[in-house]
């Protein structure tokens, strides 16, 4: 499984981690059953997402919004403000199902949506 976020600039580590638990949570799955964290190349520096994926030893990889457009279709929303701003329709499902691909080699689905906070958006894929 893998989770895919979006954040504002400055998100903390802390936002960011509640809201994935929160999501976690309510699907009653485990943090131990996720393998990576993806976000958009935008947000590559952002020291939030860099914190996360040291507090969870996870890996973070990133994704262009070309990359992620033939993702579009997939997504349980479309969000005009993120395309303003990115380029891509969706961030937190496109690179969940983006990395979940790349590492399986196989197609991947949404486990949970996308969910929000005020700060960050976060959505987990699987392979299969």
């Amino acid at each position: 499984m893998i989770i895919g976020l979006g954040c504002r600039q400055g998100c903390s580590c802390d936002d960011l981690l509640a809201l994935i638990q929160q999501a976690l949570d309510q699907a009653a799955i485990t943090l131990s059953s996720v393998h990576g964290l993806a976000s958009i190349d935008l947000k590559r520096d952002e020291p939030g997402l860099i914190q996360l994926a040291a507090r969870l030893s996870l890996p973070f990889e990133v994704f262009s919004a070309l990359q992620l457009e033939p993702f579009a279709s997939r997504l349980s929303q479309h969000s005009t403000v993120a395309y303003q701003q990115t380029g891509c329709w969706g961030i937190a499902e496109s690179t969940a199902l983006a990395l979940a691909e790349q590492l399986s080699g196989t197609s991947a689905k949404l486990i949970i949506p996308r969910q929000a906070s005020s700060m960050a958006t976060f959505a987990l894929a699987c392979a299969g």
